[in-house]
């Protein structure tokens, strides 16, 4: 299953997943996976997560984030919890595709058994109708 923290720049969007991703390695009986653009999270991240910095590998759109997060999935059937931060931005900002992208991680997700958190930069009345049932309020 899929969630999505959005809002606009500066909303806490990112300090809400932090305290997702932390709590998740408390919780969780398997592995938990923190994804995010530009190596910003290190001190935030307990080390209990697998935190991976998409900047590393050249990760620079939607189905280049798919095909990651399924080879993630795909080494290890233990996970739990992938949190994605700055989806949207590390989809290159192309709303389509990333429209794409998430309804994608949410078959694979719900066929192989692990949630998907992420947060994206886009004010709710812009986000896609599609989209807008996996959004969180966590306000």
């Amino acid at each position: 299953m899929v969630k999505l923290i959005i809002g606009t720049k500066g909303t806490g969007k990112t300090k809400i997943l932090l305290g997702l991703v932390n709590s998740a390695t408390e919780k969780s009986k398997g592995a938990v996976i923190c994804i995010e653009k530009g190596a910003k999270l290190n001190y935030d991240v307990t080390y209990r997560a697998r935190l991976i910095d998409t900047d590393e590998f050249a990760i620079q759109d939607a189905q280049s984030l798919y095909g990651f997060i399924t080879g993630i999935v795909a080494s290890n059937r233990d996970i739990t919890d992938i949190y994605v931060d700055s989806a949207l931005k590390i989809c290159g900002d192309d709303v389509a595709s990333f429209t794409a992208f998430v309804e994608e991680v949410d078959a694979i997700s719900g066929k192989l058994g692990f949630d998907c958190t992420m947060t994206s930069s886009i004010d709710f009345k812009a986000c896609p109708d599609s989209l807008k049932d996996k959004v969180i309020n966590m306000q």
